[in-house]
């Protein structure tokens, strides 16, 4: 997922692609450990994309004073 993607999205948004990424990591790794993840790469990509969402989801958050 591009950045310029994520931006776009309101924070509601955000959090659920976030909680949605997270439960596909967990996924991932169960076939991973398994030994039925044909491409381990994938794992990569989807912590990215979550680290993205969260950086984005911050900035989004401090900007509008709903920070915790």
């Amino acid at each position: 997922m591009k950045t310029k993607e994520i931006r776009d999205l309101g924070i509601a948004e955000l959090q659920q692609k976030n909680r949605d990424l997270v439960e596909e990591l967990f996924r991932l790794r169960l076939r991973h450990s398994s030994g039925q993840l044909e491409s381990p790469a994938t794992i990569g990509r989807i912590r990215k994309d979550i680290a993205r969402i969260k950086t984005v989801l911050v900035e989004k958050e401090v900007a509008d004073g709903t920070a915790k």
